[in-house]
């Protein structure tokens, strides 16, 4: 499969939904203040959006994997009610903590590179959307592009970004403009 498309690739946990903590039950999803319009502008402009998400919670003994795909099946749900499409969903089970390193926690590049070949997706043709600086870091690594999430100013994650050119967004609908616009 020929790579000749770029994705949109985005974190789950206060990217997505809004994370109460080791999230594993479905009924607790709730999707983020303009997740759902940032998404349906993407999907309508053709992007395919994949989800790439750690999940140190399993590796603790707090949820199973299934729990974590019933929770994705729930976000699917009420992304599809506005007719959008996730292409892709990956997951690290590890903590580097409990399990040792790996190379399919973010930042590390295995989760999108299997992503991208799987789907003949161009990871320096791609966007990196998240709210912590290891979600977004990636991009700079394959020569994509990537939005910071921030709903306020303060962090280092915020500092990290701006000091490495990646633009910071208050909501998803604002990072689908930046996308739409092209602008890094």
């Amino acid at each position: 499969m020929s790579t000749t498309r770029g994705a949109v690739f985005l974190d789950r946990d206060d990217t997505l939904v809004h994370d109460p903590g080791y999230l594993a039950d479905p009924a607790q999803v709730k999707l983020l203040p303009g997740v759902a319009e940032g998404l349906a502008t993407l999907a309508a402009a053709g992007w395919p959006l994949v989800v790439i998400s750690n999940q140190s919670g399993i590796a603790r003994g707090l949820h199973t994997a299934e729990a974590f795909h019933a929770v994705m099946a729930r976000i699917r749900a009420l992304l599809a009610d506005r007719g959008v499409a996730i292409l892709g969903v990956y997951f690290c089970p590890h903590h580097p903590d409990l399990t040792g390193p790996c190379e399919c926690r973010k930042p590390g590049l295995r989760l999108f590179r299997l992503a991208a070949a799987e789907h003949g997706l161009d990871l320096g043709a791609s966007w990196f959307v998240g709210d912590r600086w290891h979600d977004v870091a990636p991009a700079l690594a394959v020569g994509g592009r990537g939005v910071l999430l921030a709903r306020d100013a303060a962090g280092e994650d915020v500092q990290q970004a701006l000091r490495q050119g990646v633009p910071v967004a208050a909501d998803l609908t604002v990072a689908a403009h930046l996308i739409l616009e092209g602008r890094a």
